[in-house]
């Protein structure tokens, strides 16, 4: 096939846009989307109905709005994996199989503009998703938190008044059960589960590009995945007893492997932040900055191999 043309602009966004909505509409006729949708859907609908059963100021409402986030939010998690690394995978080989691929390369498109409208098609997919989901989880947490602040109320009201429990502790009490409910914290963590789905939609998009088995390319995208979730652990330990000098070979050797296993370990803020920790804003932003650099590396890559191939 002959090379873009020198008229044609390397990257535009109207196409980016173009092949982004293209790629959208087909993953949303993807099963597995409806199926993660469905089992969130009675999820939460057997969680709206469950009666409170907190039994104090200082009983179990609080612990209560925790087990309810905690399962969501891992469930949440797991549809922003699944989605990142199935849907990226399919998209190159299918396009390949049914020749679409060939159609859109002869209009002619960059393939960077391709690769990155693929990406952000499967991105797209995943921030919808997962916003469905958010709402649907502030919706109950808000239902339930009103519930329990009413018990709480009642019951601390009494407390107050016998003398069992001071107006100070009752507010600090309060102020605990209202971190566990809706708050910005929250929604902060639901956007570093997309932040993490995006570096492993990526990984697995450049993986697709030099394989052309979708298995292969979810096998090996999955594994990566579980190995940067324990590899930074393991790097920690061998650094302890081999007494590796920093700026060495060594050092250096080591923080080369996170380009192909990233250490995702700064992502389970979010377990903390479901316990009811602050979710503090500079971290944030380094996870943001993370995810950026780790993205475009991958998008880098998957161009400088895709555009080697003969297509």
């Amino acid at each position: 096939m002959s090379r873009r043309p020198s008229s044609t602009p390397l990257f535009s966004f109207s196409r980016i846009w173009i092949i982004t909505g293209n790629t959208f509409t087909h993953l949303m006729r993807m099963k597995i989307f409806y199926f993660l949708l469905v089992f969130v859907l009675i999820w939460l609908g057997v969680n709206v109905f469950k009666l409170p059963h907190t039994a104090g100021p200082e009983g179990v409402g609080g612990e209560e709005l925790r087990l309810l986030k905690a399962p969501l939010m891992g469930t949440m998690k797991l549809f922003a994996i699944i989605i990142g690394i199935v849907a990226t995978a399919l998209l190159i080989p299918r396009d390949m199989e049914d020749r679409t691929l060939y159609t859109i390369l002869a209009k002619p498109v960059p393939r960077l503009d391709y690769l990155l409208g693929k990406l952000c098609g499967v991105l797209l997919l995943v921030l919808a998703g997962l916003a469905v989901m958010t709402l649907l989880l502030d919706a109950v947490l808000w239902y339930r938190m009103q519930n329990i602040l009413a018990e709480f109320d009642q019951v601390a009201a009494i407390l107050v008044e016998q003398g069992q429990f001071t107006a100070a502790e009752r507010d600090e009490a309060r102020g605990e059960l209202l971190s566990q409910g809706v708050t910005w914290d929250l929604q902060a963590a639901v956007l570093v589960i997309f932040f993490e789905a995006a570096i492993i939609a990526a990984l697995a998009l450049l993986v697709s590009t030099f394989s052309s088995s979708t298995l292969f390319t979810v096998v090996i995208s999955t594994l990566c995945y579980f190995i940067g979730n324990f590899i930074a652990d393991g790097l920690d330990h061998w650094r302890g007893t081999t007494g590796m000098e920093e700026g060495g070979i060594g050092e250096l050797s080591t923080n080369a492997i996170f380009v192909a296993f990233p250490d995702y370990r700064p992502f389970k803020i979010v377990d903390e932040v479901v316990a009811g920790q602050v979710f503090p804003p500079d971290v944030l932003g380094g996870l943001a900055l993370s995810t950026s650099l780790y993205v475009g590396l991958y998008v880098v890559l998957s161009w400088f191999i895709f555009n080697s191939k003969e297509i």
